[in-house]
């Protein structure tokens, strides 16, 4: 199958313009910290994937389907209803960081957070170090 491009893909936008126009101010003051965060772990500076995505580097991801492309190695989303932050080698792989982290929800790949001040932010950061390192790893994603 042909290399299909993820439908989220990077732009050019002002990751600080798009940080500064968010509406809530607890999820303004969170996109804040978790830019410095994020950044601080990953060496990466932040880049804004789609109209809300904030993401630090990528990886190329290869499934056994065949279908193939890049994604954000690490990154957040401020939402409505919560900040979104992507573990990109799953949630499942940090239970056990992610049972100390505090009040939030998950799903496959996404930790739900409405508060950073109600969580340990030295448990997230882990968990993100770890998903990074994964997903940046070489044999990260390789069919064979």
């Amino acid at each position: 199958m042909a290399h299909e491009p993820s439908k989220t893909q990077p732009t050019d936008a002002d990751v600080d313009a798009f940080v500064a126009a968010v509406e809530q101010p607890v999820r303004r003051r969170d996109a804040e910290r978790l830019i410095e965060l994020m950044a601080r772990v990953t060496g990466e500076q932040p880049r804004l994937w789609g109209p809300s995505i904030v993401g630090f580097g990528t990886y190329h991801y290869a499934y056994p389907s065949g279908r193939e492309g890049d994604a954000i190695a690490a990154g957040f989303s401020p939402r409505k209803a919560a900040t979104t932050v992507y573990l990109a080698d799953g949630v499942e792989a940090h239970a056990d960081l992610l049972a100390n982290l505090g009040p939030h929800t998950s799903s496959v790949s996404c930790v739900y957070i409405k508060d950073l001040d109600k969580v340990d932010l030295g448990v997230l950061e882990e968990a993100v170090r770890r998903s990074y390192a994964t997903v940046t790893a070489e044999s990260f994603g390789d069919a064979g």
